[in-house]
């Protein structure tokens, strides 16, 4: 197998879902007869599988979070006015997250955005989880 090939198949497996990977796992397990101890725990089993624990920990990392405002704290004003400019949401909208609490303020969101999102509110007072 060339080396193109070798890291064509190695992208195509990182861009699998979990489910996809462990389906994949399986069918490989099934192919060659291989245990699953064997298949995990030989060096040489990783590669030929094409996933590396490096691979199968990436795939497994949670890449969409849900951002809740659990409570406002005092600065209710504050936590408003920097809930509108982070989200883009109109007065009302704004308002009515605050008032229902704990309410979701982005599904879906990326790590990243979520911990600015999280680290800007608390900076006014409020309290909020990421899941």
């Amino acid at each position: 197998m060339s080396e193109d090939k070798v890291q064509q198949l190695i992208a195509t497996i990182e861009g699998l879902t979990v489910t996809e990977l462990a389906a994949l796992v399986k069918q490989l397990k099934e192919k060659f007869g291989v245990n699953a101890p064997a298949f995990v725990a030989g060096p040489a089993a990783a590669p030929a599988a094409g996933t590396s624990p490096a691979a199968e920990a990436k795939a497994e990392e949670k890449t969409e979070f849900k951002v809740t405002l659990i409570s406002v704290g005092d600065k209710k004003i504050q936590v408003l006015k920097e809930l509108r400019a982070l989200t883009q949401l109109g007065l009302k909208e704004a308002k009515d997250i605050i008032e229902k609490t704990p309410s979701v303020i982005k599904e879906n969101a990326t790590r990243e955005e979520a911990d600015r999102l999280k680290a800007k509110l608390e900076e006014v007072g409020a309290k909020v989880e990421i899941k």
